[in-house]
Formats: C-alpha cells, structure tokens, sequence
C-alpha cells in the first residue's frame, strides 16, 4: 500500500522518468517488430516490482519475465496482465496455478517437461511454455551444441514438445558473453548458429514457435541482428550497464539514487578509533559523521575504509568498518555540515556523483549484486518530475 510519507532513515529513490527515457531508448535500438520482455526479476533489480511493472505496461512492454512463480503472481496481483514468462524453476505440482494466473514456465529438461506435463494432466490444465536450450551457458535447458553431436537432445525436446498439457509456444536461449566486445564475439556467434539449428531441426520433425528470443542488455547493446521475435532488457532498463566497455552505445539513465542522513556529529581528538576492530585511528582531530546505513541494508561492509559519500556536494570518505546499521565517515574538510544533512551513497549530488559501477569496482562485483541487495528496510521512494508519486515501504507493509 502506498503511503504518503517516509522514514528519513535511509532511503532509495527511484526516478521514474529515467525509467521511461531508458525504455524508449531500448525501443529505439531494438527491431520495432520484436516484442519487449521486461526483467522485472528479484524485485526489478531492487527496485521494487509491484511499482515498475505497471510502469513499463503503461509504457508498451509485451511480455515480463521473472525467475520464480511468486515473482509472476506478484505481477498478477499488481495488474499486470501481459503474459509472464518464468525463466526458472517451477514445483511441477504448481501447474495448476501456472496455468490459472497465465503464466508461461521455461521447460529446463526433458525430464522436467515430463513431470510438469504429468501433473499438468492430472490438474486438467494447459500450461503455457517456453523450450529453453542451453548452448553455452549450462546453466538451465537442452544442452545443445549441433545435430552430430546431440541428436539425442533434438529428440528429446521435439518429445517434450508433443507432451500433453503443455502449449510450448516459444523457443528461448541466454548469452554467455554478449556483453564482452570483441573477446566474446565467436563465442556468442556460436551460440546463436547453435540456437538456429535446434530451430531447424524442430521444424524438419514439424515443431514450430511463435516467439523466437535471446537477446539479454549485452547483445541488445553489441548484436542488434540477434533481436529476432523479442528481446529482454534487463539491467540496461534500470541505467545501468552489463559491462563498462559499453558505454556510450545507449544514453541510459541511472533509475536508482540511494540516500540517508546525518544522525550524528561529533570532534574526536588525534589518537582516537572508529568502530569495530579499530582499524582506523585519527591523526589528528576528525570530524565524524555518523549516517544510519549499514550492510544489513544492502551497503556492503567491503566498501569499509574504501568507499565515500556526497555530503553537500563534497566527498566523505569512509572511516572504519562499516556496521549492520551504521557507519562514519570522515566530514572535517567540508564546511556547514549539519546533523540531518543529506547524504548520497549513489546518485549525485551538485557536480560529483557516486556510481553504482564505482562502488562495483570497489568491492570488485558487479552493479547487478549491488542493486539486489539493497535490503527491503529500505523504503523505495518514487519519483517523476523531481515530485514523490508513490512509496514501497516493505517493512510497514509487511512485504519483508
């Protein structure tokens, strides 16, 4: 339920017009015919699923694709009512529920196919299906790499699809290294003519789909022939990209801001530590900060004596280890600081901004982590036009 005000504890603000310019650029760089799935998994990439979704549907995406069956009935519950597609597994014993809430299940194996086709008969529904292939990844799907290698594998799917209580309507694919220029070029090449000649072999023993896809954010940026029937941005929805080299292909714009305040200030003389294990001792008098944001909200303890905020447009760097709710960092050579300050852990803030990619390189992960795991204590706060036009607080919901 939204609510009209927040805890100015510490807060993620989510810029729903960075959202729509990103959208329409994908739009702009993909085949007008192929259809749009938004990724809309783990909660959107942190940045709240019940409140993007609809967004992107007023916006025009056709499908969504999340990873679990509660993601997908999330949707349901959100009015979403494009199809869902379910990249990953489902409890074949949910088939009566994929099949009431129209949800679309990738089948991952042959065997998972039988399975879910079993239970789907013993319900007397039809569920909807996407045949996943795995030409590179091994991860999920028939593992394919070409007909005289695994025949046994074209067989296999060309039974799961004739396999009653199952509607499979789709053929689907992932990249391993779209996303990794010139170094992930053969590679990608190789899985696409793999993806093709599974394609070929279904239709040689009279197996056809109506929907087509394997671009993932990398090859939507690098291999806009691969676009076919859909596409499915991901990351690059949110502003952020999948690899560094890629920059400037898409003006994207950052969707999530991550912000808290200024709780406490005080002088501690030369000599003195900050925090656990008193990795830091003060050279001479320091001005700390005290700002309420820790690793149990997603802001990872590794960034301790290593990472810095935005504080009246100033860095701060951050002294000591980071705690489960707080921090300090180091604020002496930044005139006017009050307690209640605003302080930017991603965003801008005047003329400097904090990156989730910086942050990434830092604790040497990826902005993709970094996103999903900002905690749901903290609230989501939505924005358009600079103005708050609704807020996710899990915790007062109940939704943690």
């Amino acid at each position: 339920m939204m609510q009209q005000s927040y805890l100015r504890r510490t807060w993620a603000e989510i810029d729903l017009n960075a959202l729509e310019h990103n959208f329409h650029e994908i739009r702009r760089q993909t085949d007008p015919a192929a259809a749009l799935a938004a990724i809309v998994k783990a909660d959107a990439y942190g940045h709240g699923a019940k409140n993007i979704a609809p967004e992107l549907q007023r916006l025009g995406a056709d499908w969504f694709a999340v990873s679990n069956l509660e993601e997908a009935q999330e949707l349901r519950r959100a009015g979403i009512v494009r199809p869902v597609l379910i990249l990953g597994y489902t409890p074949p014993e949910r088939a009566a529920e994929l099949a009431k809430d129209r949800i679309t299940q990738a089948l991952l194996s042959a065997g998972y196919a039988a399975s879910l086709s079993r239970e789907a008969e013993k319900a007397g529904v039809t569920v909807s299906a996407h045949l996943k292939i795995d030409t590179g990844m091994s991860r999920v799907g028939f593992f394919f790499q070409s007909p005289e290698r695994d025949a046994g594998t074209i067989e296999e799917a060309a039974a799961s699809c004739r396999l009653p209580g199952l509607d499979v309507n789709g053929i689907f694919m992932h990249f391993a290294v779209a996303d990794a220029g010139k170094t992930g070029e053969e590679f990608t090449n190789g899985q696409y003519n793999a993806f093709w000649k599974m394609i070929a072999a279904l239709k040689e023993r009279g197996i056809t789909f109506r929907w087509h896809h394997c671009d993932n954010s990398g090859a939507i940026l690098c291999y806009p022939q691969t676009n076919l029937d859909m596409v499915r941005p991901g990351i690059i929805l949110y502003g952020l990209l999948p690899d560094d080299a890629l920059g400037g292909i898409l003006p994207l714009q950052p969707v999530m801001a991550l912000r808290s305040v200024v709780a406490l200030l005080k002088t501690i003389p030369a000599g003195s530590t900050v925090s656990y294990g008193r990795t830091y001792a003060a050279e001479h008098p320091v001005t700390v900060a005290t700002v309420p944001v820790g690793y149990a909200d997603g802001y990872s303890r590794s960034l301790s004596s290593r990472g810095s905020v935005l504080i009246r447009g100033c860095r701060a760097p951050i002294i000591g280890r980071i705690c489960m709710d707080q921090m300090m960092v180091d604020v002496t050579g930044i005139p006017g600081v009050c307690e209640g300050d605003t302080v930017t852990l991603v965003g801008r803030d005047g003329e400097d901004e904090i990156t989730f990619e910086e942050l990434a390189r830092l604790v040497g992960t990826i902005n993709y982590e970094l996103v999903c795991a900002v905690s749901r204590r903290v609230p989501r706060v939505y924005l358009r036009g600079g103005s708050i036009t609704g807020i996710e607080d899990y915790v007062q919901s109940g939704d943690c």
